[in-house]
């Protein structure tokens, strides 16, 4: 074989490692076809990426259909994935290096106002593939959910954190007494205006995104946030906001929080929620499950009682999450793959992975995947705690895959 016929080899050997990658952890296709756009670099042309997909040898069944599936969508909607790779790379999912956190959220809120220019459905998630009837489903299947868990009812007042395109708003807007979205987005926050008009119970804000203390306490009965905590996290704003979700909360009170972070790391994610929990006397009623079909999030549903959380409850929480933090054996073999633990991450609502967790011995460095998402903060950037480390996508002993 030439130098390039083995080059072709090697980069078309790349791809499908990235494609089985982002397939590992049995998102439905429209997921995969997400995370591909994210990962992916402009040089590979849709047909050719179909192509790849095909070429992996499935190990069941299933596997060959979804497989098919995902290369039906990209032959079919090949102007979609470019619109997904372009929203997508519009919102960029670290923190420089000296940026500070109110730094980190105007740059974010420019961000979205960008990605929202480009495709509102998009922009809120990528696994719609920048579809209206695709979004809408995935919504109301997220709604039901919260209608399951008697989240919603029609005295209820509810804040919702990052509201995008004011989708919940629409979609809950007989289930509730008020709704307040808020967003840091100018563009998301005019969109979802004109989507709203007609709904006289939502209200909807722009928000400097640092904290929440233009709302009075004990105002809301429910605070909802979908998908904005990772960005929370990123901005170093996730520990503050829970200080504050703790003070307009209502006795009793519920938070539902649907993806705390995109660092791929369930059990690191129980341990902060456990953690936040004991500090703000919440109770853990849903720790991290995936209960949707059409999406991949991680939900937690936190419950304030109407008196005081005994001791003894919130420290079994707190126990369980750090146990899952020191002990990733169960959830390593419930995946049962050492490479494999933990979904893929995010961005803004997508369902789709802006850092999905891919095969370390199959993939090079930079090999193929973009790498507008690798600049972290430097190691000599101060002492931090493994917390703020975790919190700042830094690596150290508490958060390493476990060795083969």
């Amino acid at each position: 074989m030439s130098a390039a016929g083995s080059k072709s080899a090697q980069r078309r050997m790349a791809i499908r490692s990235v494609i089985e990658g982002c397939m590992a952890d049995g998102v439905c296709a429209e997921a995969v076809v997400a995370r591909l756009a994210l990962h992916l670099g402009m040089e590979i042309r849709v047909a050719e990426l179909a192509e790849i997909v095909l070429e992996i040898v499935p190990s069941n069944s299933q596997e060959t259909e979804r497989l098919q599936e995902v290369a039906g969508l990209l032959r079919r909607k090949p102007g979609a994935f470019a619109t997904l790779r372009a929203t997508g790379a519009a919102v960029r999912h670290a923190r420089d290096d000296g940026e500070t956190d109110a730094a980190v959220v105007r740059r974010l809120a420019l961000s979205f106002d960008a990605a929202a220019a480009i495709s509102q459905t998009a922009s809120v998630q990528l696994a719609s593939l920048g579809d209206e009837e695709r979004l809408s489903a995935t919504t109301e299947e997220v709604a039901a959910w919260l209608k399951e868990q008697d989240f919603t009812g029609t005295g209820r007042d509810i804040l919702d954190i990052g509201c995008g395109i004011g989708r919940f708003e629409r979609a809950l807007a007989k289930s509730f007494n008020r709704m307040v979205g808020i967003d840091i987005s100018s563009r998301m926050i005019s969109v979802a205006s004109d989507r709203c008009a007609a709904l006289g119970n939502v209200e909807l804000r722009q928000t400097c995104g640092l904290d929440l203390t233009e709302f009075d306490d004990s105002s809301f009965d429910c605070v909802l946030a979908v998908d904005s905590f990772p960005y929370l996290v990123l901005a170093g704003m996730a520990e503050r906001h829970f200080d504050e979700i703790a003070r307009i909360l209502k006795r009793p009170g519920w938070l539902a929080l649907l993806n705390y972070s995109y660092r791929g790391s369930l059990f690191l994610d129980r341990a902060d929620i456990g953690r936040l929990a004991e500090a703000h006397q919440l109770r853990v009623v849903i720790n991290g499950e995936k209960p949707f079909r059409s999406w991949d999030g991680d939900a937690f549903l936190l419950a304030r009682d109407g008196g005081t959380l005994p001791r003894a409850a919130s420290s079994d929480v707190e126990q369980e999450a750090l146990k899952s933090v020191t002990d990733p054996k169960e959830e390593i073999m419930a995946s049962g793959d050492k490479k494999h633990f933990g979904r893929g991450t995010q961005g803004k609502g997508t369902g789709a992975g802006a850092m999905t967790d891919l095969p370390k011995d199959k993939v090079g460095g930079n090999a193929v995947l973009s790498n507008r998402d690798k600049k972290q903060h430097s190691e000599e950037r101060g002492l931090d705690g493994n917390r703020i480390k975790s919190d700042q996508y830094q690596d150290h002993a508490a958060n390493q895959l476990p060795k083969d």
